[in-house]
């Protein structure tokens, strides 16, 4: 899997490409571990080039979206395809996370008043 990271207003968007799943969601955890160091705390997660996600990968983003809730942050996942938004539904993790149609959306979203901590 491929992450290109950018940063705009306070917020790091992080774009996703490929698979995730076990051999690649590390990698997106330790990402976002190391911008969480340089004290980051805001975060998208354009996932509109993922194609294919297993319960290793949405394990990955529970445990991320645990980190940054409980460092007061705020993460939005945007673009989500139909495959992985199906996958979202019928976890019901798209009950968890804030789901947004557009990275623009997301960014708004981010940006907005801060998420409560559950």
């Amino acid at each position: 899997m491929e992450i290109v990271t950018t940063e705009r207003d306070n917020v790091v968007v992080l774009s996703l490409k490929g698979r995730l799943d076990f051999s690649s969601s590390t990698s997106l955890k330790e990402r976002v571990g190391e911008m969480m160091n340089e004290g980051r705390r805001h975060f998208v997660i354009n996932m509109a080039q993922v194609d294919f996600i297993n319960s290793s990968g949405l394990g990955t983003l529970v445990s991320v979206l645990k980190e940054v809730r409980l460092a007061k942050g705020r993460m939005v996942l945007a673009n989500l395809g139909t495959y992985v938004q199906e996958i979202f539904e019928i976890t019901q993790l798209s009950h968890i996370f804030e789901i947004c149609e557009s990275e623009e959306e997301a960014m708004t979203a981010v940006q907005a008043t801060p998420a409560t901590v559950n």
